[in-house]
């Protein structure tokens, strides 16, 4: 076994005493999947469980029967008809309810509850932590989104069907059987319940086996889309055979679980079969031998008989349905977990700053156990220029998404104008502040609507001339069709100055009084930086302004600079104060002085 297999399976959860979820929270949590049709499915499943009731007298109503025809020399038609009648009604009625509790289905319901769901989870992601957000990966949310999603609705009422109508229509037989023989009816009881202790000692080993398995296709989704997205690079730097091990190792694991579930899955149905198998046989011997004695009349056990080939394919049945009931509970498991995660608490009552100057005050965070800011406090005017600089890992960015509120801090303030952000609505907090990232995320649709996002109510005027502020239409006119070019995932036809340009339009477009700037132009060419830094001129005017950077020659004329290290604003002032402090700045600027005369030597 490789070191990646090694830790590919030490990092599994162990599933081995996971707690094993009751029927009736189940049927809660299909209800709950189910809205805003949750009564309709509700409605479904008694109308299937009293069909499985009704067909299970309809099946017990076959000894009468032929009690009737087949008893004594002369056939008693008028009974027979009476209880071939009451058969037939019977019957119907099954078909009827079965039918009309496909309304589910074929009225939409299922489909609209599907949408409600994935509408739900959508929201719920956009009211989550950003934070929280980014720590799970593209391709395993996308697998919950739809996967489990899907997994979860599509076939659950056929499911529940299959499994009522094997459990309920054998045990109403078996009931009603007492009526006309009360030993053949006991021994049927005797039998067929012995499917719930063998359920019983299945099942956990069967969830272990189903989470297991769900959670190797999610991570082996996550896999996929990371790798994909990254192919482009991974053959630039001749990466892909060992890039790929990672992969490969999620597929042979994903490939082992499955394999071992086929293989415990045919040990349990073989016992289980057997079982159910000797089970019939033993009441078939034991109508036998009560026939041979005179204890049981022909008649009764024929009919039996016929009852039991009948229930043979639905008691098959039903354990490939507890299969995937547990499926479908794992889905409903995830789905929940992803429900449940609490969106960050507002303060009431809400209030809207009417001043757009920041302030940091004491502001402590951790990030999972780790250390991110401690005792951080900054003031920001308004209408001006803030530089963060500082390492990596300083905490920089941090600063940038507690103001965002991608997350609160566990001590300290943050406030704008005076105004707590967490007692900002998050809707109106998102239009005080634009973001000019240095990995500009645009989306496979037109330039139009890439910059129209920013402000959909937006003219086409009002994009065109935040498009025009930004220098894009030079590039715009060059498109195949102009503005309403599709610019691929992730803008990918486009070059990194012109995806800039786009991204820094789409901030005009939003107007907003608040503008961070992290490192917009550190990746781009001489040609494309003077470009975006035009474009960024027009941006930051009368707004409050912070700017994320490592070249310190960019922002020497900032109105303020504060180096940022080991979560603390270890100085504070202009490029000039800090040059002359001979402190942290003037080290930084220092070593990237000598580092720009060292490239120009080499050159």
């Amino acid at each position: 076994m490789n070191h990646r297999t090694a830790t590919h399976q030490a990092s599994q959860p162990d599933v081995q005493h996971t707690h094993i979820t009751p029927w009736r929270e189940t049927l809660r949590q299909l209800l709950r999947s189910a809205q805003p049709h949750s009564r309709a499915f509700a409605r479904s499943l008694w109308m299937i469980l009293t069909a499985a009731i009704l067909h299970g007298l309809a099946l017990a109503c076959i000894i009468p029967l032929f009690q009737a025809l087949l008893d004594g020399h002369t056939p008693n038609w008028h009974t027979a008809l009476l209880w071939l009648v009451l058969i037939l009604l019977l019957t119907l009625t099954v078909q009827t309810l079965r039918w009309q509790a496909q309304d589910f289905d074929y009225d939409g319901m299922q489909a609209d509850a599907i949408h409600n769901l994935r509408t739900r989870l959508g929201e719920q992601l956009r009211r989550m932590p950003l934070l929280k957000l980014q720590s799970r990966r593209t391709g395993e949310l996308s697998a919950v989104l739809l996967g489990n999603v899907d997994e979860n609705l599509n076939y659950t009422l056929t499911i529940c069907g299959g499994l009522i109508n094997g459990v309920v229509t054998p045990l109403v037989s078996a009931l009603a059987t007492l009526l006309w023989d009360w030993k053949l009816g006991l021994a049927m009881l005797l039998v067929f319940p012995a499917i719930i202790p063998l359920h019983r000692w299945r099942r956990p080993q069967q969830q272990k086996v189903v989470r297991e398995l769900n959670d190797a296709h999610t991570r082996c989704h996550g896999d996929i889309i990371e790798y994909t997205q990254g192919l482009a690079v991974l053959r630039a730097s001749r990466a892909t055979g060992s890039h790929a091990g990672q992969l490969q190792d999620t597929v042979e694991w994903l490939e082992r679980l499955q394999v071992d579930s086929q293989r415990q899955g045919i040990k349990a149905n073989v016992v289980i079969s057997s079982v159910t198998e000797a089970g019939m046989l033993l009441i078939m011997a034991a109508g036998v031998t009560w026939v041979t004695q005179g204890q049981l009349d022909l008649t009764t056990l024929a009919a039996v008989t016929i009852m039991l080939v009948r229930f043979a394919e639905p008691l098959a049945l039903v354990f490939i349905m507890t299969g995937i009931i547990e499926h479908i509970e794992t889905a409903l498991i995830q789905i929940d977990e992803l429900l449940a995660i609490e969106p960050l608490p507002q303060q009431t009552p809400a209030q809207v700053p009417q001043q757009f100057d920041i302030r940091f005050d004491d502001v402590t965070f951790a990030y999972e156990a780790r250390p991110v800011l401690s005792g951080f406090s900054a003031t920001l005017p308004a209408r001006s220029m803030t530089a963060l600089v500082g390492p990596s890992g300083g905490g920089k960015t941090t600063v940038t998404r507690l103001l965002m509120r991608h997350a609160d801090p566990q001590h300290g303030t943050v406030t704008i104008g005076g105004v707590d952000v967490r007692a900002i609505e998050p809707e109106r907090l998102n239009r005080l502040v634009s973001v000019v990232f240095q990995d500009v995320y645009l989306f496979d649709d037109t330039v139009l609507a890439n910059i129209r996002m920013a402000r959909p109510e937006a003219t086409d005027a009002e994009v065109h001339a935040a498009a025009r502020a930004a220098h894009c239409l030079e590039f715009i006119e060059r498109l195949p069709q102009g503005w309403n070019t599709r610019i691929g995932e992730t803008g990918g036809r486009l070059s990194g100055g012109e995806r800039q340009r786009l991204s820094i339009a789409r901030a005009l477009l939003k107007d907003a009084p608040i503008v961070v700037l992290d490192e917009p132009t550190a990746t781009l060419d001489t040609e494309s930086e003077r470009a975006v830094q035009r474009a960024i001129e027009t941006l930051v005017k009368n707004r409050t302004v912070i700017v994320i950077a490592h070249r310190l020659s960019t922002i020497a004329g900032a109105g303020q600079i504060i180096v940022v290290d080991q979560g603390k604003a270890l100085e504070t002032g202009t490029h000039e104060a800090l040059l002359a402090g001979n402190g942290r700045y003037a080290a930084l600027w220092a070593a990237q002085q000598r580092a720009k005369q060292w490239r120009a030597g080499s050159a």
